[in-house]
C-alpha cells in the first residue's frame, strides 16, 4: 500500500499530472528529466503507440538511477494484458481513459494506484464500486469544471482529476481547482507537439515552472 498512498499524496501535493508520449525513446526521456529539473515528482507516460513499452522500460531504468523520488506511471491502459506488461516493467500506477474492472483488479493485486476515466455519473459510481481512490474526468474539455459542481456532492469525498483540455493559463486551471478537484492533467497544453518536434526543453521547463506556479496559487 505504501506505494500507492505515496503516489495519490505526491499528485494532490503536486496539484497537477503531466502525461505525455513520444516515439522517440531518447526525446522521451529527456522531457521526463526537463519536467523532473522543474519539480515535478509524479509523471504519466501514455500509452499512445507500439514504441510505449520499449520506451517506459528504458526511461525507467534511467529514472531508478538517476531521478530519486520520480513516480511513473502508465496511461491509456485499457485491458489487462497491457496492464500487466506495464507493471513487469516497473510502472509505479495505472491510469484508464475507461473504467474496466478487470485492469482494477491488476492493478489492486499488485497494490497500485489505479486511475480510470469517467464521463458520467453511472462511471464514477462504477470507479467507486471497483475501488478508484481518484476518479479522472474525461474529456475534460467537453464536460468542464460545472460538471466536477453538479456531481461531487454525490460522491463525497471523491478525488477527482480532470484531463484533456486543460489551459495553460491562471483563470482555466483555477475554475477547475474552484469545482473541487484535488489536481488537473497537464497533457497537449504542457508538452505541446512543437516542443516535442522541436526539442524545446528550456520552453519545456520555463512553461512546467510557470504551471507549478499557477496550480499552487489555485488549490
Amino acid at each position: 500500500m505504501k506505494i500507492k498512498k505515496s503516489v495519490l499524496s505526491n499528485i494532490l501535493a503536486q496539484g497537477m499530472l503531466p502525461l505525455f508520449f513520444y516515439e522517440d525513446a531518447v526525446v522521451s526521456l529527456e522531457i521526463i528529466s526537463t519536467l523532473y529539473r522543474a519539480g515535478v515528482r509524479v509523471i504519466e507516460y501514455t500509452n499512445r503507440g507500439k514504441e510505449a513499452l520499449d520506451n517506459f522500460k528504458a526511461i525507467k531504468k534511467v529514472v531508478n538511477k538517476e531521478m530519486p523520488g520520480l513516480f511513473l506511471g502508465i496511461g491509456t491502459i485499457k485491458n489487462v494484458s497491457d496492464a500487466e506488461a506495464f507493471i513487469d516493467v516497473g510502472a509505479d500506477f495505472i491510469v484508464s481513459p475507461i473504467v474496466n474492472p478487470e485492469v482494477a483488479k491488476v492493478a489492486h493485486k499488485h497494490k497500485l494506484l489505479w486511475i480510470p476515466g469517467c464521463m458520467t455519473p453511472t462511471e464514477i459510481y462504477l470507479a467507486q464500486k471497483n475501488g478508484a481512490d481518484l476518479i479522472k474526468i474525461f474529456p475534460a474539455n467537453i464536460l468542464g469544471p460545472a460538471f466536477i459542481s453538479s456531481v461531487r456532492e454525490l460522491f463525497p469525498g471523491q478525488l477527482f482529476i480532470p484531463t484533456g483540455g486543460v489551459e495553460m493559463n491562471a483563470k482555466n486551471i483555477s475554475s477547475w481547482f474552484h469545482a473541487g478537484v484535488g489536481a488537473v492533467g497537464m497533457g497537449s497544453k504542457l508538452i505541446t507537439k512543437e516542443i516535442l518536434e522541436k526539442r524545446q526543453y528550456d520552453q519545456l521547463y520555463n512553461d512546467t515552472i510557470k504551471a507549478i506556479e499557477m496550480v499552487k496559487a489555485a488549490m
